[in-house]
């Protein structure tokens, strides 16, 4: 593993769940800071952008959940799979509503990005490697399950969404987010991983954050802050 200059040196003998994070600090605060991110969550950007958004997680959870369904069927990675994070229904709702809610002059096809492609293809070849499925999940469920939820309220906030629009933010067959978390995080702490595992788990985890923030580069570029549509 080489550490990147402005990634911090990680103790490898850390839990699994522990070692991301703290692994992953700095390209998540880089995700989260980007134009696009800041400008939606800010209230700058309108519905289309929010759409174009869904769109890409469209895109990016089918790839995920099909490797999902693969390592489900690797006893060693069958732990880490929960039918209760699964998202591409929730999300074909939101493409409904949140096309629905944009004004017939605006209602142009949502594109999948080039960025948003190159992120898909790396998932189709994960294949059935626990490791690198881990990286993936761990960056976007665990998200889901955190950050996803400020999202949420900013979404309401600043657009008027209700529950429409917004069900890929809402895990009706989580009772309790918390204690679900931590199940997840045991999952993942007692995969038998060796130092390689470890190294090659840090450096996809970082990848995937890297693929984000390029998925997020784009939205920026077609959606720019002030770009607020009649709707």
């Amino acid at each position: 593993m080489t550490l990147s200059p402005t990634q911090t040196a990680v103790d490898l003998d850390e839990p699994a769940s522990l070692l991301l994070r703290s692994a992953t600090r700095d390209v998540h605060e880089r995700a989260e800071s980007t134009g696009f991110v800041q400008n939606l969550m800010g209230g700058h950007l309108d519905v289309r952008a929010f759409a174009a958004l869904a769109a890409q997680h469209t895109a990016i959870y089918a790839a995920l959940e099909a490797a999902g369904d693969r390592i489900r069927e690797n006893p060693v990675g069958a732990g880490l799979v929960f039918d209760e994070l699964r998202r591409g229904d929730a999300l074909a709702a939101d493409l409904t509503a949140l096309t629905g809610m944009i004004g017939p002059d605006h209602r142009e096809p949502i594109a999948v990005l080039p960025e948003t492609l190159l992120y898909v293809d790396r998932l189709d070849q994960i294949g059935d490697d626990v490791v690198a499925y881990l990286a993936h999940a761990y960056t976007r469920y665990l998200g889901d399950l955190s950050g996803g939820q400020v999202i949420k309220r900013m979404m309401q906030r600043h657009y008027g969404l209700t529950e429409d629009g917004l069900a890929f933010y809402t895990f009706e067959r989580i009772e309790k987010i918390p204690p679900f978390k931590e199940r997840y995080r045991a999952a993942m702490d007692a995969l038998p991983l060796t130092v390689a595992d470890r190294e090659r788990l840090v450096d996809e985890a970082r990848l995937a954050f890297d693929l984000n923030v390029a998925v997020f580069g784009g939205l920026g570029r077609l959606h720019p802050a002030g770009d607020r549509a009649a709707e």
